[in-house]
């Protein structure tokens, strides 16, 4: 895989995740701090979950120990921090990304080749947006359309910008 492959992926991701966190951004504080309503956690516990998920295995691609502390075990943060955490992953990925080559993605991680280990954390981004999506439809505030094909189309055609 080449990096322009990986940053590719992971701008779909970001895209994907600034849907989602756009749609919330109107819920009132009760469902964003509503708990157990898939599996453990609701709205806000979700996204934080996927945050930190985000930021421990990119902390490791890097070659460094992730932080013992964990975010999804602090108090729950509101839509707007989340947001602007959110930010500071994507740009420290990005960063990341710019760094790497084909050689560089081909060597292993946690078993694997690091390409792989980077593909599997877009997936994971996927399965915790779609139970957010799900949250998010059934009160009213769809994030839309999240595929792939839907973000090619915004950047092929400038939508959004």
């Amino acid at each position: 895989m080449r990096p322009s492959e990986v940053l590719f992926l992971f701008d779909y991701d970001r895209w994907a995740t600034g849907q989602v966190l756009d749609a919330s951004l109107d819920l009132g504080p009760d469902e964003w701090s509503a708990d157990s309503v898939i599996g453990e956690r609701g709205i806000g516990g979700i996204l934080v979950h996927a945050l930190g998920v985000h930021e421990r295995w990119r902390t490791g691609f890097e070659g460094h120990r992730p932080s013992l502390a964990i975010r999804e075990n602090e108090p729950l943060i509101g839509s707007d921090e989340l947001r602007e955490a959110w930010e500071a992953e994507w740009l420290l990925l990005r960063t990341f990304i710019a760094g790497l080559d084909e050689d560089r993605l081909d060597r292993a991680y946690a078993g694997a080749p690091l390409w792989q280990a980077m593909v599997q954390l877009i997936n994971h981004g996927t399965q915790h947006r779609s139970e957010a999506a799900v949250i998010l439809t059934a009160a009213g505030a769809s994030p839309g359309d999240l595929d792939i094909v839907r973000f090619t189309f915004e950047q092929a055609h400038g939508v959004g910008d």
